[in-house]
Order: C-alpha cells, then sequence, then structure tokens
C-alpha cells in the first residue's frame, strides 16, 4: 500500500516513509535544478533513469526508492525488489543501466513525476546519496480529424465540421487558411471519464463565391494532426462545357435519324422504278416483219 507523509506527524517507522518525508523538503531542490522528461503513448514502455551506477555487489550497502508524485512504486533494500500493487506485473527495476525503472503497458494514469532516492550506508545509518526526478508524459495520439459538411446556414454561404476523438492530452484545434487562422463555431473539448481520451469538434461557415483551401489543425502536447478541405468554385451553366454537350448530342442524333429517313425514301424509290423497268414489253409494228421485245433497263432504254 502507498503512504502519504503529513508534516507534524511522528517519524516513520518504515525506511520507505522517511524517505517521502525527504522527498518533500527537497521538492524546491529538485525543481530548481530541472526535471528530466520522457513522452510515450499509451501501452508503450517507458525506462526512468535514476542517472546513478553501482555495481551488483554494491546492492547490499544501498537502498533504491521510486515514487511517482507522493505515492510509492518501487523499493529495493537488501538487494529484494519490492512493488507497489498498483504497478505489479509490470514494472521493475534495471539495475545495470543506471537504476532504472521500466514500466510496461502504459496506462493514461501513468501520467507524472517520479522520483528515484538512492540511500548509502554509513557508520551504521543510511545517508541520502542521490536524488532525481524525471517526469513522464503519457499520451494517446489522436487520428487524423475528418471534415464533412453540414449543410448551408444561409445564402453563398457552406458549413464544415472538423473532428477526431480518442487522443490524450487535452487537444486545441484551429481553422487555416493560407497559414492565417479564421475564426471557427461551436467549438467542444469531451473528455470520457473512465478512459480519460478527449474529443474534439469544430464548424467553419465560409462563402462558396470564392475558391478556399482550409486546413483543421488539432495540436495536444508537442504533436499535431491535420486534414485539408478544398472548395472550388462550380462553373455556370451557360459556359460550362459538360452542360453544352446534351444539346450538341441532340442535334448529331437528329441530323443523323433525318439523313437515315431520307435516304430510305430514295432507296424505296429506286426499287419501284427498277421494278417498273424490268417489266417485259411487246410492241408490234403493223406491216413489220419484226417485232421488238424489250426486257432492259432504264439504262438501255434512255441509250
Amino acid at each position: 500500500m502507498g503512504h502519504t507523509l503529513k508534516w507534524g506527524a511522528p517519524p516513520p517507522k518504515r525506511p520507505y516513509l522517511r524517505i517521502l518525508q525527504l522527498l518533500l523538503l527537497a521538492g524546491l531542490f529538485c525543481f530548481s535544478l530541472g526535471i528530466i522528461q520522457v513522452t510515450k503513448t499509451v501501452r508503450e514502455i517507458a525506462i526512468l533513469s535514476c542517472e546513478y551506477n553501482i555495481s551488483t555487489d554494491e546492492l547490499t550497502s544501498v537502498r533504491i526508492y521510486w515514487q511517482k508524485d507522493r505515492e510509492m512504486v518501487l523499493a529495493v533494500m537488501s538487494g529484494k525488489v519490492q512493488v507497489w500493487p498498483k504497478y505489479e506485473n509490470r514494472t521493475f527495476t534495471d539495475i545495470t543501466n543506471n537504476l532504472s525503472i521500466v514500466i510496461l503497458a502504459l496506462r493514461l494514469s501513468d501520467n507524472g513525476t517520479y522520483t528515484c532516492v538512492i540511500q548509502k550506508s554509513e557508520r551504521g545509518s543510511f545517508r541520502l546519496e542521490h536524488l532525481t526526478s524525471v517526469m513522464l508524459l503519457v499520451r494517446a495520439n489522436f487520428p487524423v480529424p475528418t471534415i464533412a459538411e453540414v449543410g448551408n446556414p444561409s445564402l453563398n454561404i457552406k458549413r464544415i465540421n472538423c473532428s477526431t476523438s480518442g487522443g490524450f492530452p487535452e487537444p486545441h484545434l484551429s481553422w487555416l487558411e493560407n497559414g492565417t487562422e479564421v475564426n471557427a463555431i461551436n467549438t467542444t473539448v469531451f473528455q470520457d471519464p473512465e478512459t480519460e481520451l478527449y474529443t474534439i469538434s469544430s464548424e467553419l461557415d465560409f462563402n462558396m463565391t470564392n475558391n478556399h483551401s482550409f486546413v483543421c489543425l488539432v495540436k495536444y502536447g508537442d504533436l499535431t494532426v491535420s486534414q485539408t478541405f478544398k472548395w472550388q468554385i462550380q462553373p455556370k451553366l451557360d459556359d460550362s462545357p459538360t452542360n453544352q454537350s446534351p444539346l450538341l448530342t441532340i442535334i448529331i442524333t437528329v441530323s443523323l435519324i433525318g439523313t437515315f429517313v431520307i435516304a430510305a425514301v430514295i432507296w424505296q424509290r429506286l426499287q419501284a422504278c427498277s421494278k417498273y423497268y424490268r417489266a417485259i414489253i411487246t410492241i408490234s409494228i403493223p406491216a413489220s416483219s419484226n417485232s421488238i421485245s424489250l426486257v432492259q433497263h432504264l439504262s438501255e432504254v434512255l441509250a
């Protein structure tokens, strides 16, 4: 179980409780030196260095304590390791790597400042030998935002929405055009009380009579994700080649149909003439020994 120190309380009975008190007294010293920062994402592995080296033979003469804020995480005393319940089965110390603490399968609740304390045995008692603090920032990455059209609030005005969810830490959303921020409306940020993950959404109105290229930019911590939305002015009906092509198609179709009809009529006329001039004609000329039989085509008759 973790323990919390209270000012004015009687001296603690356990060594690590005494360390917690020393940490509180040395807090200003730690912040004045600056704190190392480690940034990781959910389910990754974090390695936090104590920045102190000892040999395995020295383990029996030192005490190693790791705590997060005011809560114990891990302790090494007389060479034996003790891990507190919240970190069991996913936390261990790497003695050979600057006495680092290794935390597996990171959770958002692992965010915080971790402090390493080294006590060394001297003349039958333990004195403070080393103190280091590391700030762990655990984040969940936001997916690329989605942008959707959500209607037309007025004539020539269109509204679009940009949203993304499932990230950490708290995000900030802005709309940009040509690198300049434009005014957004209805921006909301929601944090799920169970997962602690955030959802952010924002809307933007713009004039449809101009071309636009908007960037929806979401910042969280020192990371960003973005999406681009482009709008092109719709061409007028009279000027659009695509709108003229149906009329052209109709004209061509009517012309072809007319041509076929005329060709069919001419063909029928020729067929009728051909049958007429193929008829057998017999002409008898009185007082003539010869008669003329014509089985002639039009070309022969005309000749």
